[in-house]
């Protein structure tokens, strides 16, 4: 199976006055299309950074990424903005929900930016895929958490993207309704083929990928391969 990412001795180093912070070192590894990999480690061991680095928001001090076939080090910040246009979704712990737009008119954003002819038919259809087709003219401010994030989730795979990276995206839910967004992610993944990239210190969520990406002190200590774990929601 051909790889959808390729990390090579990714680096990253950041100033601190006189001297130089190690964030990541020579991390390298390929991930497949359609696998659901979660980058695990303690707090500060370097997840969200090479989250960042993955999907070209931001760049390496060394090493290389490859990204749908493309080499973000080759490109200009236009060309990966571009790139994550057409082939990338995010969903943040944060929702990143425009507040004064709809839930409609969240969604229908990228699809508008996209050049997409019938944004509005498409972005119904996601919402009431993910459980809101009762809600499209509701704000953010109008939502429950949860029904943000369901609304977010619906963005992310407006493209339809080849890859969705998740930074944290339970962490301001309560446990069963963090259960429901994840049962949902999985199932899009599973449906639509779309490589999911998971950074969680939730080991639990961890378990429902196939392969788990262990991350200590900016290094990349283990890569580890399993059955997925279906975990049953937690009763409210």
């Amino acid at each position: 199976m051909s790889s959808i990412i390729t990390a090579d001795a990714l680096t990253k180093e950041v100033s601190t006055g006189s001297d130089r912070l190690v964030i990541l070192d020579h991390v390298s590894f390929a991930i497949s299309a359609g696998e659901s990999v979660a980058v695990v480690g303690a707090s500060g061991s370097g997840k969200t950074t090479l989250l960042g680095l993955l999907a070209g928001l931001d760049t390496p001090t060394r090493g290389r990424v490859m990204l749908a076939g493309r080499d973000l080090g080759a490109m200009d910040e236009d060309g990966r903005a571009r790139l994550r246009r057409e082939a990338v979704g995010f969903v943040f712990q944060s929702f990143q929900l425009l507040p004064a737009l709809t839930a409609l008119e969240n969604v229908m954003l990228p699809l508008e930016l996209g050049g997409v002819a019938a944004a509005r038919e498409t972005a119904a259809a996601l919402l009431g895929r993910v459980g809101l087709a009762a809600r499209l003219r509701h704000y953010p401010r109008q939502l429950s958490g949860g029904e943000q994030q369901r609304v977010a989730i619906a963005r992310a795979f407006a493209g339809p993207p080849q890859v969705l990276f998740a930074d944290e995206p339970t962490g301001n839910l309560d446990a069963a309704t963090g259960c429901e967004i994840v049962d949902l992610m999985f199932e899009l993944n599973r449906d639509r083929h779309t490589t999911l990239v998971l950074v969680t210190h939730d080991e639990a969520l961890s378990r429902r990928c196939a392969r788990r990406l262990r991350l200590s002190a900016g290094r990349l200590e283990a890569d580890e391969r399993g059955a997925p774990v279906r975990l049953a929601a937690v009763a409210p």
